[in-house]
């Protein structure tokens, strides 16, 4: 009986090494520049108006989730309408700032990051939160799966 505890417990250990993928350091400053760029990328969209562009950071699929002030919306088209409707015109939409980032490589293929998020609306009023977003690289390029914004 120990003979096969200690196997399983040694083949389990193997499947587990083999399983984990050690990121690099070079890995990880890559995987977190390109997430950056994802982020950058939304913020130029915004800040000239873009909605649809803004949107290209996210996953087109069924299954992204976003979770703000009004509930659960699943679903790239759905988001994008949400957005749509929420900031229908540039100067409701403002001018977008993410700050205080913090990229955490969950794996070689996910992350989170944490930050704060802030709207310069003049004549609207400003408004800001914070967010956690999780990403997923999806065909080579990291996409926004769950956006959970406050």
């Amino acid at each position: 009986m120990k003979r096969l505890s200690a196997f399983l417990l040694c083949v389990g250990l193997l499947a587990s090494c083999a399983a984990t993928h050690q990121l690099t350091t070079a890995d990880t400053a890559s995987a977190r520049r390109d997430i950056l760029q994802v982020l950058t990328t939304q913020t130029a969209a915004w800040n000239r108006g873009d909605v649809p562009g803004y949107m290209q950071g996210y996953w087109q699929h069924d299954s992204l989730v976003f979770i703000g002030k009004s509930g659960l919306t699943y679903g790239w088209q759905r988001t994008l309408e949400n957005y749509r409707r929420s900031y229908p015109t540039p100067a409701a939409m403002g001018q977008l700032t993410f700050s205080n980032l913090r990229i955490q490589l969950l794996g070689a293929e996910a992350a989170q990051v944490v930050g704060r998020w802030h709207l310069a609306r003049p004549v609207a009023g400003d408004l800001q939160g914070h967010f956690l977003l999780v990403l997923r690289r999806l065909n080579g390029h990291w996409v926004v799966v769950a956006d959970h914004s406050s």
